[in-house]
């Protein structure tokens, strides 16, 4: 059983967003985007935690919040639902479908409905009666906060996963064990026997106790002094972890990157032994924020790998990065979602292999030395124009070279650095391999002295006709007519709104009019698709 889709509303900065789910999820974004929202937004979803009005998307308190998680395969997790009457209600909603709908909503937080097939309605209550009954249900949420100290994980607490392996364990070879079998013969002999001497001893403090409280309330007539069965799970309290990694010493001294690996670890392990030690063997669903904080790249990538074969055993994994490591490579049942904040709202989608390399290098800082050979470079003036010759190749030339496209913020000057980084950064045994090919676009230049002077710089790339000029002052007036705005409209508009723009104008413009009607911008890319390497 697993999340085949999730769907939010008004929580926190996401207003809507809804992703269909892989064995995998990689969500990478910058940071106030709203990565760590869609993951407490799914906390809430399973324990309804926080203060609802400090929750509601622009603390608007008219907004409905809600989380909606359609689960798939669920025949398997009904039939490991160990309550009979949980298994019977679920079977009776879902009939023969093999997925469900589960919501909890801020108009009645308290209780997550069910989505009613058979009547094709939410059910007015949860159908299990207490709201927690239901996890009896799902999969096990675990949510690794970066708020939550590593050592918390890794000493013994109430309901901690090191507790339940570990209590778990001990109940297992107590049970089994002739000598503590023997143990507990004794000790009933000792303690509990009326006419053991121990009991003897304590019947009579207890007597002479009661004496003395009768003195203050008549109405005592007897007081036992009783020993419990000592509770050997107690004896775990006074439990630690410690690690040998050359120097011996406890956890909690180790570095914090050690501390999160083993925190990470212990986790991982305890979803393996509930599936080996619990007859249900339910699946686990992994929210693990920022991964990656404190590892070394190195570490990183053994983290990924190791959490890839959760995933493959049947646990699903969610797990927020800014690391490029944690991207990079591609994976079966992987998907990788972009997380970014426009006009104060977090927007989610899943990336395309033509958008991936832009991830990285934004990961990365943005140096083209970050980049790994690519076809050829584009070179634009800014995000709006990235954003929209993405949208544009992804849609009608996914069969071209792949280039990556580089924005320069606007400006020639940081179009001539860019240039030249890549001249440099590419130049085995002094002989640059993108000299020739990288390709240049810019907004048409009010003030040409810098354009000159750049291109006097290099007069190959006028000669060699890898410079390319529009023929209006911004890619906003250059749209076709349904996107283009005037030069009086656009110094009006925020850098969101101009992203916003590109994206609806990538999505919605067809490649006849995007090759008739902006020619410049297409024949730059065509002189990049020409002369990139095969």
């Amino acid at each position: 059983m697993k999340i085949s889709k999730i769907t939010i509303d008004n929580f926190r900065s996401i207003k809507h967003a809804e992703i269909t789910a892989d064995k995998f999820n990689v969500f990478v974004g910058q940071n106030n985007h709203g990565k760590t929202n869609f993951f407490e937004a799914i906390d809430w979803f399973y324990g309804a935690k926080g203060d609802i009005d400090k929750i509601r998307f622009m603390r608007d308190g008219n907004a409905e919040v809600c989380v909606e998680i359609e689960f798939s395969e669920i025949k398997d997790g009904i039939q490991k639902t160990k309550n009979e009457k949980n298994k019977t209600t679920i079977q009776n909603l879902v009939g023969d479908n093999d997925t469900v709908r589960i919501k909890r909503s801020s108009l009645d937080q308290k209780a997550r409905k069910v989505f009613d097939t058979k009547n094709n309605s939410w059910t007015e209550k949860n159908p299990f009666g207490a709201d927690g009954t239901m996890n009896d249900f799902l999969p096990k949420f675990e949510y690794v906060s970066t708020q939550i100290n590593p050592m918390e994980v890794a000493k013994y607490g109430k309901n901690t996963p090191i507790a339940n392996m570990l209590s778990g364990v001990l109940s297992v070879i107590l049970e089994q064990n002739e000598k503590y079998a023997a143990f507990r013969e004794k000790f009933e002999e000792l303690f509990m026997a009326q006419e053991s001497e121990v009991r003897v001893k304590l019947d009579e403090l207890s007597g002479k106790v009661k004496v003395c409280l009768e003195r203050q309330f008549p109405d005592c007539s007897k007081v036992v002094f009783e020993v419990a069965e000592p509770v050997f799970e107690d004896l775990l309290k006074n439990f630690d972890t410690s690690i040998d990694d050359g120097v011996y010493t406890d956890a909690d001294e180790k570095g914090d990157g050690m501390q999160r690996a083993l925190m990470l670890a212990i986790i991982q392990t305890y979803a393996d032994f509930r599936r080996e030690h619990e007859e249900t063997s339910k699946f686990f669903l992994f929210f693990i924020d920022e991964g990656e904080l404190h590892l070394h790249p190195s570490a990183q990538r053994k983290l990924k790998n190791a959490l890839l074969e959760l995933a493959k055993g049947g646990d699903q994994v969610f797990i927020n990065t800014h690391s490029s490591v944690l991207v990079v490579d591609e994976h079966d049942e992987q998907t990788i979602f972009k997380v970014e904040k426009i006009n104060k709202e977090t927007n989610i989608t899943p990336i395309t292999e033509i958008e991936k390399p832009f991830v990285v290098y934004e990961l990365l800082g943005g140096s083209p030395a970050d980049l790994l050979l690519p076809k050829n470079f584009l070179i634009v003036e800014g995000k709006s124009d990235l954003e929209f010759i993405n949208k544009v190749i992804a849609r009608h030339y996914q069969e071209k070279p792949r280039v990556q496209i580089v924005p320069a913020d606007g400006d020639i000057v940081q179009a001539q650095r860019s240039f030249n980084a890549i001249v440099q950064v590419f130049k085995p045994l002094e002989t640059s391999i993108y000299k020739d090919r990288a390709v240049i676009f810019v907004d048409k230049q009010d003030e040409t002295i810098q354009r000159d002077t750049f291109l006097a710089n290099h007069a190959s790339l006028q000669n060699n006709g890898q410079f390319f000029e529009s023929t209006v002052a911004s890619i906003e007036e250059y749209y076709p007519t349904a996107w283009r705005k005037t030069a009086g409209e656009v110094k009006k508009m925020t850098g969101d709104d101009k992203l916003n723009q590109a994206k609806s104008a990538g999505e919605g413009i067809a490649k006849d009019d995007f090759e008739k009607q902006m020619p410049k911008l297409f024949e730059a890319l065509s002189k990049c698709w020409t002369v990139a390497y095969e």
